[in-house]
């Protein structure tokens, strides 16, 4: 357990936003009136209206809380009102994905010691020791996942995301070639994978869709400019699967000026995955198989 001494001053400093109340535009009968977009729905970019301000949380924690802990104990005992996302708490499900200190991270796998700052600048570096920087207290700077429209406080709308992923049918369409056994029954095993077939892919599973590389992705705006790295990966892993029938077709379906096109190969995605995948590996094999095929 942790003693007084241990103990570190933080301040979370919060970007905070109130969406204004949407009201309803009637055209009339104007005939010069634009009723829809001729490049469809541009909601998913269309940058909310409210109020934004930034607002300072003072608190007495162990460095080895996270920043969802802090967020919690504001939620709990000083600011009901203030708005973000979490489920598991363990950085299984990625539901609280944000920007620390203008990094792209969840919130319940950042340490306190190793994101507060006492120099006005994001630490770079390794990570110290639990109250190595932090003894006289310190900043950590929140703000809303970018790349995606602010719904309320820290929380970011990733629908744009889940979107793309699911145009690209993340789900195993198997090749439909059923294997029979020498005295014709179906073989139990037709689908049976050696040690070195699920390596090419099992890596690429572990995706938990937080968001963290669209964030940190330079090209992707949350649109329809870019697929984005998200989709991208939950399209290699089937690719890369050797019981999916349907590799040509999903080269085909990224094989796009907004698909592998679009990718400018920053590598900046896969800095920060909470899952260990180096998507900008991944991005860079996939993007060789289109040029491949």
């Amino acid at each position: 357990m942790s003693n007084e001494n241990d103990m570190v001053s933080v301040t979370l400093r919060v970007h905070r936003f109130t969406p204004r109340a949407e009201r309803e535009r009637r055209h009339g009968s104007n005939p010069f009136a634009r009723k829809s977009s001729p490049f469809g729905d541009s909601g998913a970019r269309r940058r909310p209206r409210g109020k934004q301000w930034t607002q300072d949380y003072t608190l007495t924690v162990r460095p080895e809380d996270t920043v969802l802990d802090c967020l919690l104990t504001v939620k709990r005992t000083l600011d009901p009102t203030l708005a973000f996302r979490y489920s598991c708490g363990h950085g299984m499900c990625g539901s609280d994905a944000v920007a620390i200190n203008g990094t792209p991270t969840l919130l319940c796998t950042a340490p306190v010691h190793a994101w507060i700052r006492n120099d006005g600048f994001r630490r770079t570096g390794e990570e110290g020791e639990p109250g190595e920087t932090a003894a006289d207290g310190g900043v950590i700077e929140l703000s809303p996942l970018p790349g995606f429209p602010v719904q309320r406080d820290l929380i970011a709308d990733i629908d744009p995301m889940l979107d793309q992923i699911r145009k690209l049918k993340p789900y195993l369409e198997a090749k439909g070639e059923l294997r029979t056994t020498a005295d014709g029954k179906v073989n139990v095993f037709e689908y049976l994978q050696s040690p070195a077939e699920l390596a090419k892919y099992e890596t690429l599973t572990n995706c938990i869709a937080c968001g963290v590389c669209e964030g940190s992705c330079p090209v992707f705006a949350g649109g329809d400019a870019f697929i984005g790295p998200a989709a991208l990966i939950a399209a290699s892993r089937f690719v890369n699967d050797s019981r999916d029938g349907r590799t040509m077709d999903r080269l085909d379906a990224i094989d796009t000026e907004d698909g592998v096109a679009a990718c400018q190969s920053v590598r900046a995605c896969g800095r920060q995955c909470p899952r260990g995948i180096d998507v900008g590996e991944e991005m860079w094999q996939i993007i060789a198989k289109v040029r491949e095929r």
